[in-house]
C-alpha cells in the first residue's frame, strides 16, 4: 500500500497521459522508496522493465538485459555485444508492443555504467535518435546512486543535457506519513513514540518497515541495531557504498560533520578529513546534500562562502553516537540507556533535527505559511577577551512582515519548565542575537517543544509555543 506521494503519483500518472514521450528520473537517497512508488502507481505493469545488478561486469549487466527482454517476450533475441545492441534490441521488442504508451522502467540505472561500458552514449542515442521522434514511449529511470543520477542524467552536460521532462526527487517521509505508515501495519504508537522512533529511523520507509507490533519502541530498536543479526545492524557500510562509487571520502566527511553539533566550515572540514580543497570536495559535498545527509546553511548576515555545514541525518546520528562506538555487546542496550545522561543529550540534539527537518509544519503552526521566509541558523563563537558569549541558535525564520522567530526547541517527557536560569539564558541569546546582527526587526522567542510550557511567570516572555502535535500538521 503507498502512503503518502501524492504529488510524486501524479506528475507520473501526468507522463503517462502526456501526448509526447516523457524521460523521467527518480531519485532519492537509498530505502527511500523510489522503486515502490514507481512499481505501485503504475499497477506494476509496464511494457518492458529491467533492474541493473550490484558489482559485476558489463558482459554480466549485457546477459541479465537479455534476460529480461526474452523474459517479456521478446524474440529471437541474439548475444548482446554491447550497449548499442542492446538498446537495439529494446527498440525492437517496443516496436512489436501494442500497448498505447510504451512504458520503460530501468531501476538501479547507474549499475549499469560499468568502466568502459559506453552505456551513457547508448542510452543518448536510444532517447535522442529514437525515443524523441515518437510520442509514445515513457521511460522512467531510477537508482540508489543518488550522485549518479544527479550527475550524469539530471546535470548532464552532454548528449542528455536537457532532456529530462520530469524529475522527482523522493524524500523521507515527514512525521504524518510515517504517522499514516504505521497505522497501515495495524501498530499502536502515540506521537511522543513516534518521535522517538523518527529521530533514530528518520524518515525512511523502509526502516519503519522491520517495527514490529507488540513492542515498545525501545524494543525494536534493540531488535534491530543490538541484538544478533539485527535487519539493520550492518546498514552504514552498505548505505554510503551504495550511495557512492567510492564512499571513503563521504564516510570521512560525515565522521568529521559527526563531531560538531554545531557543523564546519568549509575549512574546518579540510583540516579535519586532509581531503583536497578542490572541485572534488564541493562534488562531494553537494552530494551528501542532495541525498539529505547533510544540510548548508548559512548564518545570517553572512555570505554564501562562510556556509556551514552540518550532519542531519538521523541515522547516522544515531550510528555515530551508540552504534559506532557500542562495545558492551548488549542486546537490550537501548532499553537499559532511556534515562542514561548520554540519552538525554543525544536526545536534544535529535529532536532539534526533526524540527529542522519540519519547518513547514513549523510555519503552519505559527500562521505564516503564507509569509515569504527565510530559514537560517546563527552561530557566534565565544570571545572572552571582549566579554562576548558563544551563542549557537540553530533555526531562524526570517519573515518578510519583519518579524524574526527565534525557535529554541527542547526535548521532554512532560511540559517544558522555563527555570529563572534557562529565562536569562534566552534574554542573553536574544540579546547577543540582536547586537551581533544589527537586527531591527522585532524577535519573537519560540519554543518547539514535545507537550508545551508549563505556565509560570518565565514562560511569558515566549511569544509563540509549538508543540510536538503541530510537527504532524504537514
Amino acid at each position: 500500500m503507498l502512503i503518502g506521494r501524492e504529488q510524486e503519483k501524479k506528475e507520473l500518472l501526468d507522463a503517462l497521459a502526456s501526448d509526447y514521450s516523457e524521460f523521467i528520473a527518480v531519485y532519492g537517497r537509498r530505502r527511500v522508496g523510489k522503486t515502490f512508488l514507481i512499481r505501485e502507481t503504475f499497477n506494476y505493469k509496464f511494457t518492458f522493465q529491467h533492474t541493473g545488478m550490484a558489482n559485476t561486469t558489463s558482459k554480466n549487466q549485457l546477459v541479465n538485459f537479455r534476460d529480461s527482454l526474452i523474459e517479456q517476450g521478446a524474440a529471437k533475441v541474439p548475444k548482446l555485444n554491447n550497449w548499442l545492441e542492446a538498446f537495439s534490441e529494446l527498440k525492437r521488442f517496443l516496436n512489436t508492443s501494442t500497448d498505447e504508451r510504451k512504458l520503460v522502467f530501468i531501476d538501479e540505472l547507474p549499475w549499469l555504467d560499468t568502466p568502459k561500458s559506453d552505456f551513457l552514449s547508448a542510452l543518448e542515442h536510444f532517447w535522442n535518435g529514437w525515443a524523441t521522434s515518437r510520442k509514445d514511449i515513457v521511460l522512467v529511470v531510477c537508482g540508489s546512486a543518488t550522485s549518479w543520477i544527479v550527475e550524469k542524467i539530471i546535470n548532464n552536460h552532454g548528449g542528455l543535457h536537457n532532456r529530462l521532462t520530469k524529475r522527482i526527487k523522493l524524500n523521507p517521509f515527514t512525521l504524518k506519513e510515517c504517522e499514516a505508515f504505521i497505522e497501515s501495519k495495524h501498530i499502536s504508537m502515540n506521537r511522543y513514540q513516534l518521535v522517538e522512533a523518527y529521530m533514530v529511523l528518520g524518515g525512511i520507509p523502509y526502516y519503519w518497515n522491520f517495527l514490529k507490533k507488540g513492542l515498545s519502541v525501545a524494543q525494536n530498536i534493540d531488535r534491530l541495531f543490538f541484538q544478533e543479526s539485527g535487519e539493520l545492524q550492518n546498514e552504514f557500510d552498505m548505505l554510503y557504498a551504495s550511495l557512492f562509487r567510492f564512499p571513503e571520502g563521504y564516510i570521512k566527511i560525515v565522521t568529521a560533520l559527526g563531531e560538531k553539533k554545531v557543523g564546519m566550515s568549509r575549512k574546518e572540514i579540510i583540516d579535519s578529513t586532509k581531503i583536497t580543497d578542490s572541485g572534488t570536495l564541493t562534488r562531494m559535498l553537494k552530494e551528501l546534500e542532495w541525498c539529505g545527509f547533510i544540510r548548508k546553511y548559512n548564518n545570517i548576515g553572512k555570505t554564501v562562502k562562510e556556509s556551514i555545514y552540518q550532519l542531519i541525518d538521523n541515522y547516522t546520528l544515531f550510528y555515530f553516537q551508540f552504534i559506532r562506538k557500542n562495545n558492551l555487546q548488549d542486546e537490550h542496550f537501548w532499553t537499559t540507556s532511556q534515562n542514561s545522561p548520554l540519552y538525554h543529550a543525544w536526545s536534544g540534539l535529535a529532536f532539534e533535527r526533526v524540527c529542522l527537518q519540519h519547518v513547514p509544519a513549523i510555519k503552519k503552526a505559527l500562521g505564516i505559511s503564507g509569509v515569504l521566509t527565510n530559514v537560517y541558523s546563527w552561530t557566534q563563537r565565544a570571545n572572552d577577551a571582549v566579554g562576548m558569549p558563544g551563542v549557537q541558535i540553530d533555526l531562524l525564520i526570517d519573515r518578510n512582515d519583519q518579524v524574526i522567530n527565534l525557535c529554541e526547541m527542547k526535548f521532554s517527557k512532560a511540559e517544558y519548565t522555563i527555570t529563572k536560569e534557562y529565562d536569562m539564558a534566552l534574554r542573553q541569546k536574544l540579546e547577543a542575537f540582536r547586537i551581533g546582527t544589527n537586527c531591527r526587526k522585532a524577535i519573537h522567542l519560540t519554543m518547539v517543544t514535545t507537550y508545551g510550557l508549563v505556565d509560570n511567570a518565565y514562560a511569558e516572555t515566549i511569544q509563540n509555543s509549538v508543540i510536538m502535535d503541530d510537527l504532524f500538521l504537514i
